[in-house]
């Protein structure tokens, strides 16, 4: 039996980045404390969620990637033996801009990012003023923790991602998240589970909390926390998390279960991808 024991966080916008992403390092090191191998962040973790209004001034939490924040990461995650998933709004040059994740492997390398593929622009996600869709495809990077695939948010309403990380070889997809209550209450139940039997692997479900009044007043949103884990059977690993408050979530995971899951249903192999030309059709 292979365990790999693996954190997820919650928490809501403290008013400032400094002190936010120091919060996140003291995850990162009670994490450690409880024997975590992998940690990942809430969407934009480094952040308030500006998601909600259309404010210029917000490009300023943009960064590199590389850059900064990796770099400060990545002495955690050496120091601290952990797989990294950092959650980062990225620049790539002065106007071109990123919902990202980088991943930093447990011994400090920096080894690729992901960037958001589908990028929502409905009320109170006003994404597309921000990002631009993402153009790295769906990789899967090789970890101390095994293959692990990232999306984030909006795309798990999209199951062709969901599909094609399976098909790269992930184990373990973390799912980053800023969802609020409206019409994603009962999606955000149905589609990681969903997506991680469909597939055969782990999904990792960090998602916000509370409300950032101290950022937006009356125009704030109540993000629902719940996080969670679904394993390749589509079940819950040890419940969900708190809908109200901050919470450090620690899971074991066995990731026998990945092989057991696919040799019982063999979804890969009954795939007919031959007659899947309309997904593909502009």
């Amino acid at each position: 039996m292979t365990i790999v024991r693996t954190a997820l966080t919650q928490t809501t916008w403290t008013g400032d980045e400094e002190s936010m992403v120091a919060k996140h390092e003291d995850f990162v090191r009670r994490a450690a404390a409880e024997g975590a191998q992998v940690i990942c962040f809430q969407e934009l973790f480094h952040g308030p969620y500006f998601g909600i209004v259309q404010d210029s001034k917000y490009y300023e939490y943009a960064q590199a990637v590389p850059g900064p924040l990796t770099e400060r990461f990545s002495k955690l995650a050496a120091e601290h033996n952990m797989v990294i998933i950092l959650p980062v709004y990225e620049e790539e040059q002065p106007g071109v801009y990123y919902n990202t994740a980088a991943v930093i492997d447990a011994d400090g390398t920096y080894l690729g990012k992901y960037r958001k593929n589908h990028i929502p622009h409905v009320e109170k996600f006003w994404e597309k003023f921000y990002f631009r869709p993402g153009n790295l495809g769906w990789p899967v990077f090789d970890t101390a923790v095994g293959k692990v695939g990232v999306t984030i948010c909006y795309d798990r309403h999209f199951p062709e991602g969901w599909r094609v990380l399976g098909l790269n070889g992930a184990q373990l997809v973390f799912n980053p998240n800023a969802s609020k209550p409206g019409l994603s209450n009962r999606l955000w139940e149905l589609e990681q589970p969903t997506a991680a039997a469909a597939n055969g692997y782990f999904v990792v479900v960090p998602n916000r909390v509370g409300e950032e009044t101290n950022e937006f007043g009356e125009e704030a949103v109540d993000f629902y926390g719940t996080s969670y884990i679904a394993d390749p059977q589509g079940n819950y690993v040890g419940g969900v998390g708190a809908r109200d408050g901050e919470e450090l979530m620690i899971r074991d995971l066995d990731m026998d279960l990945v092989r057991t899951a696919r040799n019982n249903w063999q979804f890969y192999r009954d795939r007919r991808p031959d007659a899947y030309n309309p997904i593909t059709a502009p």
